[in-house]
């Protein structure tokens, strides 16, 4: 199977699925994927588990295995490996005012 065709089969598995119970998944999807970006940012930055200040070799595995994460946290894993965090918000719906998006925390 191509990489094309690979969204219209996760589609139509969806589709067979309660939209409730696809939301979940969805959402428990993007939280794996979360943590698999956490753990790709440390490589990527050439930190090894063990080599990140302030955090055990432990910790660091929690962080990149848990599925909910303190924003306070992720900011301290984030700089201990170089890098810098912002956090975004927009209105869902786009007739909400006129805002299009708002910088919350730049850290």
């Amino acid at each position: 199977m191509s990489v094309k065709n690979k969204p219209d089969f996760i589609n139509e598995l969806a589709s067979m699925l309660p939209p409730q119970r696809a939301e979940r998944a969805k959402i428990e999807a993007d939280k794996e994927i979360f943590n698999i970006r956490l753990s790709q940012l440390r490589e990527y930055m050439q930190v090894k588990q063990n080599e990140v200040k302030t955090f055990s070799q432990s910790s660091i595995s929690r962080i990149e295995s848990r599925k909910d994460i303190k924003v306070s946290t992720l900011i301290e894993y984030l700089e201990n490996i170089g890098m810098g965090v912002e956090i975004k918000v927009y209105p869902k719906k786009k007739t909400q005012n006129k805002i299009k998006e708002i910088t919350l925390l730049k850290a």
